[in-house]
């Protein structure tokens, strides 16, 4: 579990930092102003349906599914189950994609209300925007079936290395947009999101054929299997509708706010899902292969075992993360973003959001590792429920907070839906004999908060020190600050495990030396 999580982590790690320079680009080309707003929306649109019927979903249900028929009824079964998903996948997409390009502009209304109103042109940049990125839904869902069942077979490094392209073909969009004139900039940069689509499908295509699992060509049909993985997906749907939801709640509320809250939160998300991303993608996508061969040999000790272990791999990376995040947030958003169109006012406020966002990171990376758990048994209305109630809670919060904490009311009402998810994931998998921490585990989550915590005094203390009016200082100056920042509190951090017996020297160097030696 541990090799498939760092081979995954390691992969959308690469791709985070390269998503890192995309967004720097479109910080310092488009600022935080309407155009900036309205490509947002452009890109989270396409977005959405990927989550809804790509990652969401398909592959909760398509994954189990297609492991259970390639074990009982070998390759062929399951790859012709593939083809058929795949060809109806597509078809429905399509459709939809059509549509919405006919009646974009009523879609942009629903989904972002606030930009008519304004008098901003958001709203005409909008529609021209998405209408260029919304072929990216058919592309990329399609990339993410093929993922799937590559990663059912265990082929991890392909699947997460395709989505790399991603990034490498958006930051020469950019750029070629900047060549031609800074006008040119955000559409271009809305062309490259759907070229990037292309790109990703055909590598993962090209990566299935050469691992022996090309998808056929089939012709769309409701056969039983299909009609079974509906059946399987509709809960998914449902649940990835929840989370969908709250995010278009979360857009909502900020095109109603000032221009440029659409962007602050934007850049803040992006920082935060820097540890969310790579730790989070890597225990979803790792964990329901593992814990389906569990469930399927009934080995529920195993699956405690695992998803304990899961937990404190996530602890150990995910609280540093949101400490650290929390008490550096001004420093790591002047130097990643301040420049350019990007102003100090900017920094500032993004900044806010992002500690926001940050306090839910654990939260948020330990749902990715419980719904697994209720995945893998075939249980995919459990998650669904607890997400109403979260959604409710979502929402409640948006509307009770926007007017008085503005921007930072969809990040703070994210956050606290999160933790309230999470606990009730956790509450349920214990009544189920599923999830069963150890007093061996709690002392050990115990201490890497308290090295987390002691790390965080001494990164805000030593931000306050080196990083006085840092937002105002040159490149190279913010960035080797940062770094001795975050290396020294890193460093800090794991001397603090050893000391506190969360690591042990001998322990880490033979984990390291097997790793390598692979």
């Amino acid at each position: 579990m541990l090799r498939h999580l760092l081979t995954v982590g390691s992969w959308t790690m690469l791709s985070r930092l390269l998503g890192l320079v995309r967004d720097q680009l479109l910080a310092m080309f488009l600022g935080a102003g309407p155009v900036q707003d309205a490509y947002q929306i452009a890109f989270r649109l396409p977005n959405m349906f990927r989550r809804l019927f790509g990652e969401g979903a398909l592959n909760a249900a398509f994954v189990p599914l297609f492991t259970s028929r390639y074990e009982k009824e070998g390759p062929p079964a399951a790859l012709l189950l593939a083809g058929q998903a795949f060809s109806l996948l597509l078809l429905w997409l399509s459709l939809l994609t059509i549509l919405a390009e006919i009646f974009m502009p009523w879609v942009i209304d629903l989904i972002a209300p606030g930009f008519r109103s304004h008098g901003t042109g958001r709203f005409a940049i909008a529609v021209q925007l998405t209408r260029i990125t919304m072929p990216y839904t058919v592309l990329i869902c399609g990339a993410a079936l093929v993922a799937g069942i590559l990663n059912a077979r265990n082929h991890f490094a392909a699947a997460s290395a395709a989505y790399i392209s991603f990034n490498i073909v958006g930051i020469a969009a950019i750029l070629v947009g900047a060549f031609w004139g800074h006008q040119h900039v955000a559409p271009t940069s809305a062309w490259g999101i759907t070229l990037s689509g292309i790109a990703q499908l055909a590598g993962l295509l090209w990566a299935a054929r050469k691992a022996g699992l090309t998808v056929p060509l089939v012709r769309p049909a409701l056969s039983p299997d299909i009609r079974l993985l509906l059946r399987r997906m509709l809960p998914g749907l449902v649940g990835s509708g929840v989370t969908q939801i709250n995010l278009t709640i979360d857009t909502i509320i900020a095109t109603l706010l000032p221009t440029g809250s659409i962007s602050w939160l934007y850049f803040a998300d992006r920082v935060n899902q820097l540890p969310l991303g790579v730790l989070g993608a890597a225990l979803g996508t790792t964990l329901l292969p593992l814990f389906t061969r569990h469930v399927a040999a009934n080995d529920r000790s195993a699956l405690q075992t695992s998803l304990t272990q899961a937990l404190n791999y996530a602890l150990l990376l995910s609280l540093p993360a949101m400490i650290g995040l929390f008490s550096l947030a001004p420093e790591i958003m002047a130097t990643l973003f301040g420049y350019g169109h990007f102003t100090p006012h900017d920094v500032q406020n993004s900044a806010a959001a992002l500690r926001m966002y940050a306090l839910g990171l654990p939260a948020f990376i330990i749902i990715k590792l419980l719904a697994p758990a209720f995945f893998a048994e075939g249980d995919t209305t459990t998650p669904v429920r607890i997400g109403f109630v979260t959604m409710g809670i979502n929402l409640a919060l948006n509307l009770l907070l926007y007017r008085t904490l503005a921007h930072l009311a969809p990040p703070l009402a994210s956050t606290l839906a999160a933790i309230v998810n999470m606990g009730a994931l956790a509450l349920l998998l214990w009544r189920r004999d599923s999830f069963r921490p150890t007093v061996t585990s709690l002392s050990r989550a115990i201490r890497i908060m308290v090295a987390a915590l002691i790390m965080g005094v001494w990164a805000w203390g030593c931000a306050r020190f080196l990083a006085t009016g840092l937002p105002e200082w040159h490149a190279l100056p913010r960035l080797c600050t940062l770094i001795i920042l975050i290396g020294s509190s890193a460093a800090l951090y794991g001397g603090l495990l050893v000391a506190l017996r969360v690591l042990g020297l001998e322990e880490l160097r033979t984990r390291l030396l097997r790793r390598f030696r692979r």
